[in-house]
């Protein structure tokens, strides 16, 4: 069980600053992939070896994945508007995690990162300058950008680059939520198409989540999303044009009314926001993800003691069914990179959802109880989701990622030999 004490929190702060100042400042760092140790080296790194990769690239854009190591490279970017849950930070403040999503690239996927902060007053400027860096990247992974200028952002940037535009905070939460909620479902004898939910947060997260749900097969009139001021319904007149497209006609206003009867509750929000009573007020055999870090919506001991016919998912390490994006967003770039996909579509977002869903079912291998110091374990209510350091992720994520885009006809290059099922 996890303590909120002042000692721990004193304990892990201090060990974070000594990890990330020592030996070296920082996470990342640029190493070389070719020799560099004699004359000859470096006249083919340099002048004038290198002009004849430049002639080539000049003549056939195409060229810069045969000889740079543009098709392996990812750009983390933010403008430090969301970062983690410590808000409107400012860019430069943002650049130990996009370092630390620069670390998960490399160790999960072995993807090289750059990471990018953007001092930008407006969308505009941000898009401006992204748009300008862009050729540099196989693909660009936006970061902790508020909403809701993170949508306008993606969708305009996905319009006019030709490499692949992921917002994690949008797509990632949703895609791993969704192939939990899948089989979280499936276990309480119960369907996607017939649940009632409730979504409490609509930010990137919540909407996106809304949005992959209802491509799943969810009826979007049997999903309430809740804000700050209550349940999002059309008679409201402060939405904006991406939560008027989750409004739902209802006479249900508050957090507590939507919870009555409801199969499912997503929390994307706030520590605490749902009290025992909301819990007690939902349908039999519930299936509850309170994904707010480092407190939950409702903490799983609470939850837990109240309704043992529940199956529960946070954001946090340290109780089971941990909603953690890195099982998703190394893999599904690492399959729209290896393929030269244009772009990160629903098709493939979809593929990512079930290849996660079905690796749950499959045997545990040892390497994965070995590394979680395990006996044992099997999809159920404590496992519907798989573990951050499965070694199968890889390959099945990232194929079937892979897959859905020679598919849908976004892939640029042939589906590599280790995709081939």
């Amino acid at each position: 069980m996890t303590t909120d004490s002042s000692h721990l929190d004193d304990d892990i702060n201090r060990a974070a600053l000594a990890y990330h100042a020592e030996p070296v400042p920082g996470k990342l760092c640029v190493t070389l992939t070719k020799p560099a140790e004699t004359q000859w080296d470096l006249s083919l790194a340099y002048t004038p070896g290198v002009a004849e990769p430049v002639r080539k690239i000049a003549a056939n854009p195409e060229d810069a994945y045969a000889y740079t190591g543009k098709g392996n490279l990812v750009a983390v970017i933010t403008d430090g508007t969301a970062v983690l849950g410590l808000g409107d930070v400012g860019a430069l403040a943002g650049k130990p995690v996009m370092e630390g999503k620069g670390v998960l690239f490399k160790r999960f996927a072995d993807i090289d990162v750059f990471d990018i902060e953007v001092d930008a007053e407006t969308p505009e400027q941000f898009i401006d300058t992204v748009s300008r860096i862009a050729s540099t990247f196989g693909g660009i992974n936006l970061e902790d950008i508020a909403a809701p200028h993170c949508f306008e952002i993606e969708r305009v940037l996905s319009e006019r680059l030709n490499i692949p535009v992921f917002h994690d905070d949008q797509h990632g939460t949703a895609i791993i939520t969704a192939a939990g909620l899948l089989n979280a479902l499936e276990l309480q004898g119960k369907r996607l198409e017939d649940a009632q939910i409730v979504v409490l947060g609509a930010g990137a997260a919540g909407i996106a989540g809304i949005h992959l749900l209802i491509n799943l097969g969810a009826r979007p009139e049997n999903i309430l999303a809740v804000d700050r001021k209550g349940v999002i319904h059309p008679g409201r007149d402060d939405l904006n044009s991406y939560k008027q497209a989750i409004a739902v006609t209802t006479d249900k206003r508050s957090l507590a009314d939507a919870m009555q009867g409801a199969d499912v509750f997503i929390g994307v929000s706030g520590p605490d926001l749902v009290n025992e009573d909301m819990l007690r007020s939902m349908a039999p055999k519930p299936v509850v993800f309170a994904m707010s870090n480092p407190i939950p919506e409702i903490r799983p001991q609470v939850a837990l003691a109240l309704r043992d016919d529940l199956i529960m998912a946070t954001g946090r390490s340290d109780y089971p069914n941990q909603v953690n994006n890195v099982l998703g967003f190394p893999f599904i770039f690492r399959g729209a990179l290896d393929v030269r996909a244009s772009t990160i579509n629903r098709e493939m977002q979809i593929a990512a959802v079930h290849a996660l869903r079905d690796l749950t079912r499959e045997p545990t291998p040892q390497a994965v109880l070995d590394a979680y110091g395990l006996s044992k374990l099997a999809f159920g209510p404590d496992y519907i989701i798989p573990k951050p350091l499965d070694p199968r992720l890889k390959l099945q994520v990232s194929g079937a990622v892979a897959r859905a885009a020679v598919a849908s006809g976004v892939a640029r290059k042939e589906l590599p030999a280790i995709y081939r099922q």
